[in-house]
C-alpha cells in the first residue's frame, strides 16, 4: 500500500498545510521523529516532507525506525530528497546520536494491546529506558524543545463512572500487578522522567496524551480497534464488535493529532501536558464502529470476547479527554469523526487500488 497514491490523502495533507499556520515555524529547523514508522509519526512525517515540497522549504527531518528499507518505503515519494535522513533507531537498545537537531519528537513505543499482554517487561522498559536516551541526547545537545507521546491511559480509572472527561491534573486508579499495566504506568513513569529532567536539567521538554487516534497511516496489523475496523471496513468485511460498545474514546483523525504535537512543540510549556482529544469527537466505540459500518457500507455485528481477548483491552470505560489546554495553544482540529472516518476508508481503498494497478 502506498497512501502517496491516493489523492484523497495528499488533499487531506494539502488542507491541514494551508490551514494552519504551524509548518513555517520550522524554516530551516530539523526535527528527529522516532517510531517514524508507526500510527502517529509517520503522519508528522508526512506533513512536514509534503510541505517542504510544496513550499520549497528547507525543513531537514530525521526519522528513527529498525530498518531503513521500511522507512524509505513507507516515505517513498521522498526517498531521494536530501532533506530526509534515516537514523538507526530502536528503544530497546542503545543507539549512536551522532548529528545535532533543534527538535526531537519521541513517539517510538509499543502501543499494540496484544503485544502489551505478551511482552509486559519490555513494553514497560522501553517506555521509559528509551525515553531516558533521549532526554540525555537533548540535554547535550541544548535542543530547542522534546516532546514525548505518552497516552490517554495514563489516568486510570475513576472511583465513580462519569461521561466527564479528564483533565491534565486528574488521575485514577490504575492496577499496579497488573501485567496489562505496563504499558500505562511505564507512561506515567516516563512523565515524571520528562519533569524531573525539566526540573534538574533545566530541559525544556513538553508532553502529549492522545487520545484514540485513527487514520489510514494505521499499519494493516495494528489490531487496535480502531484501526482494525479500517482495514475491515475498507475491504467490505463486516464488523465484529467484542463488546456492546459503549466505552467513551476521545477519537481524533491523524492528521489533527499531527498538527497537536507540532504546536506543543513550538509552543508547549516545560513539564506541561496537553491532552489531544478533538472536541467534537468524543464518542462511543459503539458510535465509531456504526460510522466506519456506514462509509464502508458492510454490517455490524457483537461478539463475545474471548478470556484472553478481555485481558488485552483498555480496562477505561471512560477515555475522553478535555482539550482546552491544548487549544489554549491555537490549536483547532480540523476533521469531525464522520469526516475522519470517511476520508480513512477512502483513503485505504484509493491506495489499494492504485498500488493493485501497477502491480498489473
Amino acid at each position: 500500500m502506498n497512501l502517496y497514491k491516493s489523492p484523497t490523502y495528499l488533499q487531506d495533507l494539502d488542507d491541514t498545510i494551508s490551514k494552519t499556520n504551524l509548518l513555517s515555524a520550522f524554516h530551516d529547523k530539523s526535527v528527529f521523529i522516532t517510531g517514524a514508522g508507526g500510527l502517529i509519526c509517520s503522519a508528522i512525517v508526512d506533513l512536514l516532507l509534503r510541505y517542504n515540497e510544496r513550499s520549497g522549504e528547507s525543513i531537514h527531518v530525521y526519522v528513527g525506525g529498525r530498518k531503513e528499507s521500511s522507512i524509505l518505503n513507507r516515505f517513498s515519494r521522498y526517498k531521494d530528497s536530501s532533506r530526509l535522513h534515516f537514523i538507526p533507531y530502536d528503544a530497546s537498545t542503545p543507539n549512536l546520536f551522532d548529528f545535532h537537531v533543534d527538535y526531537i519528537i519521541h513517539g517510538a513505543s509499543n502501543a499494540s494491546p496484544a503485544k502489551i499482554q505478551e511482552k509486559p517487561v519490555e513494553t514497560m522498559l522501553d517506555n521509559f529506558c528509551g525515553l531516558h536516551e533521549l532526554l540525555t541526547y537533548a540535554t547535550a545537545q541544548n535542543v530547542q524543545n522534546t516532546v514525548f507521546i505518552s497516552s490517554s491511559e495514563i489516568y486510570g480509572t475513576r472511583q465513580f463512572r462519569t461521561d466527564k472527561p479528564f483533565h491534565e491534573n486528574e488521575y485514577g486508579f490504575i492496577d499496579l500487578l497488573n501485567p496489562r499495566s505496563s504499558y500505562s504506568v511505564g507512561k506515567r513513569a516516563a512523565e515524571t522522567l520528562c519533569a524531573s529532567y525539566a526540573y534538574e536539567k533545566n530541559l525544556s521538554v513538553s508532553i502529549v496524551r492522545p487520545g484514540h487516534i485513527y487514520g489510514p497511516t494505521a499499519k494493516k496489523d495494528d489490531n487496535r480497534v480502531a484501526s482494525a475496523f479500517a482495514y475491515d471496513a475498507s475491504a467490505g468485511k463486516p464488523l465484529v464488535l467484542k463488546s456492546d460498545g459503549s466505552q467513551l474514546r476521545s477519537y481524533c483523525y491523524i492528521l489533527d493529532c499531527a498538527t497537536a504535537i507540532l504546536a506543543v512543540l513550538l509552543r508547549g510549556n516545560r513539564a506541561a501536558a496537553y491532552n489531544i482529544s478533538n472536541p467534537n469527537s468524543i464518542i462511543s466505540i459503539r458510535t465509531l464502529a456504526e460510522l466506519y459500518a456506514r462509509y464502508g457500507n458492510v454490517d455490524l455485528v457483537f461478539d463475545l470476547p474471548t478470556e484472553k481477548e478481555q485481558k488485552a483491552f483498555n480496562p477505561m470505560a471512560n477515555s475522553s479527554l478535555d482539550s482546552t489546554f491544548l487549544e489554549s495553544l491555537g490549536w483547532t482540529p480540523l476533521f469531525d469523526a464522520a469526516t475522519g472516518t470517511e476520508h480513512t476508508i477512502k483513503i485505504l481503498q484509493e491506495a489499494h487500488e492504485k498500488t493493485d494497478r501497477l502491480m498489473f
